[in-house]
């Protein structure tokens, strides 16, 4: 009976929960994380250990309230007992060495591998547990409004390589899969309509082949802050979500816009694992009332013949 039940649970998750993948298999890059740390030293290395336990905790789970979370960061201290491997790479490798600069002084990549099946434990302790499932891939729509001009980031613009690299590393950074549209999929807006435009128009234009979500993004400079100003929009579940951050770079602004989408996409994702144990549990118990009543029943036909 139980083997029947988590088969149906397993079945129900991919039909209730956000994406449009098929599979439940961990995907060991959600237990991958780096960090820009200083020369190879223990030291260094023990920081930049924390910040990947941190992002892969969020990745895992799907929450970002686990940034800064106490708990998790009180879990840095048995980091080594997490971790299958690492890695260093040179972020100068090719260049010489110039003024006084040592090979202990040169930034490094520090490439992290987190053992799946003990970090899924960790997640346990606090009170969270690993999204297996395939996320909500996050279609991009963003109106920048910099110092000297205005634009629409699109996949294959010429404008800013720079944005469209960080935009990626704060997704890979939580997890989340994300695209920009190409300049041929907005030709409909341009920086000022796009600020603007409905969310609904938006979503469309997303399940053209983009993503499953629209996240609409408008940048603004500001002399004043000093620093980007972005507003963020997510609809879900026929609600809109807004949320702003100020006076921050665009790497900062991009994490942001990220990190709100995700923490959007948990909730759904929490209230339908929530509602699907509800209904396994209600389900499971009329099962069993209904078989002992057929049991009851057979019983009572035998002994009358």
């Amino acid at each position: 009976m139980r083997i029947i039940w988590k088969s149906l649970t397993a079945c129900l998750l991919l039909l209730v929960l956000p994406g449009s993948a098929m599979a439940l298999a961990p995907d060991t890059s959600l237990y991958r994380a780096q960090a820009v740390v200083t020369g190879q030293g223990e030291v260094n290395r023990r920081l930049g250990l924390a910040q990947c336990l941190e992002d892969v905790l969020v990745k895992v789970s799907g929450d970002p309230r686990l940034i800064g979370d106490t708990a998790a960061i009180a879990l840095g201290a048995n980091t080594p007992g997490l971790v299958t491997g690492f890695s260093y790479h040179d972020r100068l490798a090719g260049k010489p060495v110039h003024d006084e600069q040592g090979t202990n002084d040169r930034p490094h990549d520090l490439l992290v591998d987190f053992d799946p099946k003990a970090l899924n434990i960790a997640l346990q302790t606090l009170g969270r547990t690993a999204w297996l499932g395939p996320k909500p891939r996050i279609a991009v729509f963003l109106a920048v409004q910099g110092r000297k001009d205005a634009f629409v980031l699109a996949s294959d613009s010429e404008h800013d390589p720079d944005m469209r690299a960080s935009l990626t590393s704060a997704a890979d950074r939580v997890g989340l899969p994300m695209s920009l549209p190409a300049q041929a999929q907005l030709m409909q807006w341009d920086a000022k309509s796009l600020a603007t435009a409905d969310l609904a128009s938006l979503d469309a234009a997303a399940k053209t082949g983009i993503g499953d979500l629209a996240l609409s993004g408008s940048m603004v400079w500001s002399d004043e802050a000093p620093g980007w100003i972005a507003d963020w929009r997510l609809g879900a579940k026929g609600r809109t979500f807004h949320w702003q951050i100020r006076g921050v770079s665009f790497d900062d602004a991009f994490r942001n816009g990220l990190r709100g989408a995700l923490q959007i996409s948990f909730r759904q994702w929490s209230a339908a694992l929530a509602a699907l144990r509800l209904w396994r549990h209600c389900s499971e118990h009329h099962l069993m009332l209904y078989l002992r009543l057929k049991r009851t029943k057979d019983a009572c036909y035998t002994r009358s013949r």
